[in-house]
């Protein structure tokens, strides 16, 4: 017998009342979506899969600061916040020249190399605004409460990026790779 899919909107209200179970759907819904986004910000998988488990574990023991209305915005605030402190203590903000081979393909939604090296070269903040825009279809709401700013300044700080993710695509590269 095959197990229902989680419901995120049970799902939020029996997360804030606490219970093992609904840690374990919450993995199962979001999971993957977090492991992706994390590995945008970061750069690679290694270490999305450490910052996705411990916001997990985050979640669960602070479940109490959970208001039970929207379990996937807090979650994403949790590995947004818990990402850029990991690269902040690493100072790895600046893209690693050469694409990691901890890259999996099926974190990276099918990018292609040359779209990866330019989303890379972005500040973290920015690839997780394109990410949360583009690759899991949030609301400007969520990432505006996510990222501490207004939805009205996420949409001029999206168009801002989307022009600089733009140009980084359009430049020329040399027969090495390397942009002239």
């Amino acid at each position: 017998m095959q197990q229902a899919k989680p419901n995120p909107h049970t799902l939020n209200e029996r997360f804030a009342s606490g219970g093992f179970d609904a840690l374990e759907e919450a993995v199962v819904l979001y999971e993957e979506k977090l492991l992706r986004y994390a590995a945008s910000i970061l750069a690679g998988t290694a270490d999305a899969e450490d910052i996705v488990q411990d916001v997990f574990i985050t979640a669960y023991e602070n479940r109490e600061a959970f208001d039970g209305q929207n379990l996937s915005a807090w979650l994403y605030k949790i590995t947004y916040n818990r990402s850029v402190n990991h690269l902040k203590r690493r100072k790895r903000f600046v893209y690693r020249e050469q694409v990691t081979p901890d890259m999996n393909p099926d974190i990276t939604d099918g990018m292609s190399g040359r779209t990866r090296a330019a989303l890379f070269k972005l500040k973290p903040a920015d690839r997780a605004l394109i990410h949360g825009r583009v690759m899991d279809e949030r609301s400007y709401d969520d990432l505006a409460s996510e990222l501490g700013v207004s939805p009205a300044a996420l949409r001029k700080r999206y168009e801002r990026v989307k022009k600089k993710l733009a140009k980084l695509l359009s430049q020329k590269q040399d027969k090495g790779g390397h942009e002239k």
